[in-house]
């Protein structure tokens, strides 16, 4: 795993953060340095989806980065449950593929390349999971996407959501971001690099308050909307069909 040194260097002109070759070389550092309890809310994610993930279905991951996710969940899942892993980074894709490859994953899984702001073709899925992914689909398109993955989604699936969130007041918010950023410098992360990769997120990454997302999955038409994470400006949802 290569240590993200992406932002160490100050750039002369900022550009939106993209999912390229370069991130990805680095994404599994990154996000156990940047996500707070990463690691755990993955165990979560393959906790809850235990309960929902049915035999002979597929369990799609959107936004599956490098897999981290699907090797969590290969270890707990019956075998006869297909991956399915979508992107639209093909840089992502690749390397996914690879680790799974690599871990011994031996139940059947595909690849797919999708825009989330487009339409996404779902078959015989029992579980979707949108693990910090939501959060890059521009918001006139989100109610419209999980719309689509509740239409698709067998009968009595599951979704889970995981996000960056916004509190829901000023105050709160101004504090959430500082403890943040603390988190950040604990795990080594200089000023520079925390501001120029804020930077870089402004118009890439955007945020809604928990209470809006709450209410985009019940406005989607599923039901049972739960909140099982929750982390200051981090926050894991879980709703069924």
């Amino acid at each position: 795993m290569e240590t993200d040194q992406i932002f160490k260097t100050k750039f002369e002109k900022s550009s939106d953060f993209k999912f390229d070759a370069a991130v990805v070389n680095v994404f599994d550092d990154m996000v156990v340095r940047s996500v707070p309890m990463y690691l755990e809310f993955q165990r979560m994610i393959t906790e809850i989806s235990a309960d929902y993930a049915q035999p002979n279905t597929s369990l799609y991951d959107l936004g599956c980065s490098t897999g981290t996710t699907l090797l969590s969940l290969n270890t707990v899942l019956d075998e006869s449950i297909k991956f399915v892993g979508v992107d639209e980074s093909r840089e992502m894709l690749n390397s996914c593929a690879k680790n799974l490859k690599n871990n011994g994953v031996t139940r059947p899984f595909e690849m797919v390349v999708a825009d989330l702001n487009k339409q996404v073709k779902i078959e015989n899925a029992s579980v979707v999971v949108l693990c910090l992914t939501l959060q890059f689909v521009r918001p006139i398109n989100r109610l419209k996407l999980l719309k689509s993955i509740q239409e698709q989604l067998n009968p009595h699936g599951c979704i889970i959501l995981v996000e960056k969130v916004l509190a829901e007041s000023s105050e709160f918010n101004r504090q959430f971001i500082k403890y943040y950023y603390d988190m950040k410098r604990r795990n080594d992360y200089n000023d520079m690099e925390i501001a120029q990769k804020r930077e870089a997120l402004e118009n890439v990454l955007i945020p809604y308050k928990l209470s809006e997302d709450y209410q985009l999955l019940l406005d989607s038409g599923f039901h049972s909307c739960e909140t099982f994470f929750k982390w200051y400006n981090f926050a894991g949802l879980v709703a069924l069909k």
